[in-house]
């Protein structure tokens, strides 16, 4: 995976304090392999209650950790009850790795 142990922690620390302490965060895409370059920072965020405003969580998120990783960007996949599943959540949770 290519994340430093610093950007690790960065990712830990924003989701735990915008999302609650029960969110758990994978890492999917380009950023799981080691061959690859570049690119952005997909995260699958998963949510065990309901959501009331998944827009503004993500957009949150995403600007908090994308400062973090200094400018990167960052894009947010979120899974929570009451929001729709989709394919992507399905690639998340069988190719990411859990931070």
């Amino acid at each position: 995976m290519r994340l430093s142990q610093e950007h690790i922690q960065a990712i830990r620390d924003s989701v735990g304090s915008i999302a609650g302490p029960t969110a758990r965060v994978r890492v999917f895409g380009s950023r799981v392999r080691d061959d690859a370059r570049g690119g952005d920072l997909d995260l699958l965020v998963e949510l065990p209650e309901a959501v009331e405003h998944p827009a503004q969580l993500a957009a949150g998120l995403s600007a908090r950790i994308s400062r973090a990783m200094h400018g990167r960007q960052v894009d947010i996949v979120l899974l929570a009850p009451n929001l729709r599943r989709l394919p992507i959540h399905d690639i998340a949770l069988d190719e990411g790795v859990l931070l």
